[in-house]
Parts: structure tokens; sequence; C-alpha cells
């Protein structure tokens, strides 16, 4: 079978991208990129043959490399994986959709990334957040047995739903045969004095410590809307919801809220959730899941708190951040 050159390697991805991640039949795949069904499978072999489809799909286009590396370059990060932005007809797509999609891309390529560490590293500890992002990485992870390596959560796990609780890395440590450890803590208490309570208990100490010890952070961040993770599960209220918008709250990062300058609000909220501090954020390594439609300005707040040091990102976030920028550097990006 003959190489396929570059512009056929591209279709032969945006194939993939679509029959794979996106969920798409054969028959739609060759519609939306206006080949025949034969050429779809085809090149869908050709995929696997050549070792793009693994899994995930192990390729970006040299425009979405570029982008990536300009992104980092503009917020000093020292990586950006852009997933491969969505074709012109996912612009129909209701944001519901189109976010569980982003997730998915963005599940892929930060399953792949945990990958590369757990290869580069003989021993490694690795601090896991919450939330449907986070859940995607896990839910994309492919069983990987990994001698010394340590799985601790970075916020408190406990909460009334069992589909709530954060045991991604009980799941994590499984697919690794390793070692996992949830923080025995709320989430959220009741009241400010409530915390002081729960962090003197041993089990609590014990984990936050060993989340300290983290060579590394993979963690994602929320917004402050109705249909984010903590309001939309209740584990806020909407009188929170509002303080915090007062207060000035654009992010959320560990549990802990941020104003659009990247600076901690001084709010009763954040005096209520156990987890990490921002400082032991900014003093480790700190890998950013980013995905959907509507979070461009709470990520340009979290860009701004200065605890990111690598950022995954789905294509269409990553265009509406370029969107949002000023108009000089919004054309240096649209130039690449």
């Amino acid at each position: 079978m003959s190489e396929p050159g570059r512009g056929d390697q591209d279709l032969m991805v945006r194939a993939a991208w679509l029959y794979y991640v996106h969920g798409k039949g054969q028959e739609e795949v060759a519609r939306d990129l206006k080949i025949s069904r034969f050429k779809v499978t085809r090149m869908l072999a050709q995929a696997r043959e050549a070792g793009i489809v693994k899994i995930s799909i192990q390729h970006e286009t040299s425009e979405t490399l570029a982008l990536g590396d300009w992104l980092a370059a503009r917020y000093g990060l020292e990586e950006c994986i852009l997933t491969p932005p969505f074709d012109e007809q996912t612009g129909s797509l209701d944001d519901e959709t189109a976010d569980r999609l982003a997730r998915r891309g963005v599940g892929l390529a930060g399953a792949n990334y945990l990958t590369r560490r757990l290869l580069g590293s003989p021993r490694l500890t690795i601090g896991v957040g919450c939330g449907r992002t986070v859940s995607a990485v896990v839910d994309a992870f492919t069983a990987f047995p990994k001698q010394n390596v340590r799985f601790v959560s970075v916020l408190g796990s406990l909460t009334r739903d069992v589909s709530l609780n954060n045991f991604e890395v009980v799941r994590l440590a499984q697919a690794c045969s390793g070692e996992g450890y949830f923080l025995p803590a709320p989430l959220v208490v009741d009241e400010e004095g409530d915390v002081e309570v729960v962090l003197r208990q041993r089990p609590v100490q014990a984990s936050l410590a060993l989340a300290r010890e983290a060579d590394f952070y993979l963690i994602s961040f929320g917004d402050c809307s109705p249909d984010a993770f903590l309001f939309r599960h209740g584990l806020l209220s909407r009188t929170d919801l509002e303080g915090l918008t007062a207060a000035g709250a654009v992010c959320e990062v560990a549990g802990k809220f941020f104003d659009r300058e990247g600076r901690l609000v001084e709010c009763g909220v954040n005096a209520r959730t156990i987890g990490i501090a921002p400082e032991d954020l900014k003093r480790t390594e700190v890998v950013m899941l980013a995905a959907g439609r509507s979070k461009a300005a709470a990520l340009q707040a979290v860009l701004k708190t200065g605890i990111v040091n690598r950022l995954i990102i789905d294509g269409e976030l990553a265009g509406r951040l370029v969107a949002a920028m000023p108009t000089r550097e919004r054309r240096q990006a649209e130039g690449l």
C-alpha cells in the first residue's frame, strides 16, 4: 500500500476523528467529507495500519500544532495540546451535544498524555481533580500496568449522591494496578468553622500531605453558571452563586473561586471547600483540561492565575479563546 500524501493523510485523520470520536457511521463520514464510503473504509484501515488510531487518534494538523505553540507562548505554558477542531457542520449542534463531543476529544487527548507520562517515569504520584472532563479522561484511559504509581484526589470526595463522588482515582489505580487515595472529606461543608474540624482528622491530613507530594495535578475547572458542576448537582446553592457573582468570581479551580484577573475572591464559599490550596497548585506542575463552548471567559481567568503549566483544550474552545483576545493578538493567531 503506497504511503499517503499530506493531503490524503489529513483527510484520513479527519475520517478517523469523525468515526472514532464523534461516533458517526461510515455513511455519515463519507457524506460529511464528500467522498465514497469505500474510500472511508480504506482510510480507516490505513489509519489503523499506520498507527494513527491506537487508544486515541495520534495526529494533529500543522495548523493545530501551530496554534497550540502560539497559545503556549502567549500564556507562558510549557505545552498546549489541541484536539482537532470540529468541522463546519458541528456549528449547528446544540451546546450540550457539542460540549459532550468536546469532552470526549479532550478525554482522549488527556488519556494519551497520561500514558506518555507513565511511560516516561519510573515512579509517579498524580493528583486528580473531579468533574465531567476529568471523568472523560478516565473513561478513555486503557489499562496500563505500571509499578510505583499513586493517584490521589486533590479535593473532597464525599457527597450524598454516589454518582458525584470523586472516585476517578480508584478507577485509574485499578487500570494501572497502582494505588489510589481519595480525600475522606466533604467537598463543601455547611459552615466555615467546620473546615477546621475536618482538617484536624488524621486521614484527611494524610491524604492532603500525599496530594502535596504529587509530581503533577490533572484537573479541570468550572465557570460560575447554574450549569457548572458544583451548582448543577446542588453542592452549592443559588444563594452561593449569587454571592460569588457579586464578589466578581468567574471561574473555579479545585473548589476555589477566582475573579477575571485570576485573583482568589474574598467570599464565604472559598472558606467552606476542602482540598488542595492554591499555593500548592502553584508549587506543582498543573495539567489543565479545558472543554466546552461556554468556558472561554472562565479559561481566560484560569490562565491568569499562574497555576497552569500544560493545557489540553478542545479546538472549538481554543478558537473562542482567540476570538476574545485583543485585535492584534487575534490577527496573529488567525495568521498562523
